[in-house]
């Protein structure tokens, strides 16, 4: 591995059991020194209990069980918690659905320290830098995602070509400056929140070229409510956000 950091990765799963058991394989032949966590909101599928039965079997494998459907965000933020009451360095989130890529598990981990710059407290992995690649996406897609992207980017400040991807890096010691409690979104919008509090705590962030392949087993999470539901988080927060820079503009200048 390109780190001596102990790393989890974490996996959030809703009826997954066409995609997990090739997903966990995969993930453990490109980073096999990792730990894998599945957070399984009681999946009618069964991915709960096969994810039991493995972790019978490999002790690298956990299975957090949740109730219900509690969103995207609530299980990445359990996912969190976890990672940093067990003293990992990193923890890695990613989908079920293969749409982000195992295989690229350990340029993720070796962007975090770079040989030379400053270590890196987020890396993401990103549709949109020199290199990457989206896969079985129509134009509308692809129209909808550059969009939400320039929104989020416009509102929050952030730099970041991708703010809205999943497959991401972080550093448990700067997750730790963050108040958890204080997130708001529950669903797809926490990508971009946790993005903008990190910017607040002056993270670094690192983008790494990814081919994004759209899911080809199972059925996508997302709907039109939960769109609606995400964009009106990014806006109250964009609002925040330069409410916030207005207020220190204005007293940098009455200084």
């Amino acid at each position: 591995m390109p780190t001596s950091e102990k790393t989890l990765v974490i996996v959030a799963t809703y009826n997954e059991i066409e995609n997990l058991p090739r997903l966990v394989e995969e993930i453990f032949h490109h980073a096999p020194r990792v730990d894998l966590l599945v957070i399984d909101d009681n999946s009618p599928d069964g991915t709960g209990h096969w994810c039991d039965k493995r972790s019978d079997e490999d002790p690298r494998v956990r299975c957090l069980h949740r109730p219900d459907k509690l969103g995207l965000g609530t299980a990445t933020i359990a996912g969190m918690r976890y990672a940093m009451e067990r003293g990992y360095g990193f923890v890695l989130s990613m989908d079920a659905d293969f749409s982000h890529p195992p295989g690229r598990i350990p340029a993720l981990l070796q962007a975090m320290d770079p040989p030379h710059g400053q270590p890196i407290d987020v890396a993401i992995g990103s549709r949109y830098v020199a290199g990457s690649r989206i896969e079985g996406w129509p134009l509308r897609r692809r129209l909808m995602s550059r969009g939400v992207n320039a929104y989020a980017r416009w509102l929050l400040g952030l730099r970041t070509k991708d703010c809205s991807g999943a497959f991401r890096c972080y550093r448990t010691s700067v997750l730790a400056r963050l108040d958890l409690e204080k997130i708001r979104s529950r669903g797809y919008s926490f990508f971009e929140e946790i993005l903008w509090r990190l910017k607040c705590v002056k993270a670094e962030f690192a983008e790494v070229p990814i081919t994004f392949v759209d899911r080809q087993h199972g059925s996508s999470k997302i709907d039109a409510k939960e769109a609606v539901s995400a964009l009106g988080t990014i806006f109250l927060l964009g609002m925040r956000n330069w409410t916030t820079a207005i207020r220190i503009g204005k007293k940098a200048r009455d200084a």
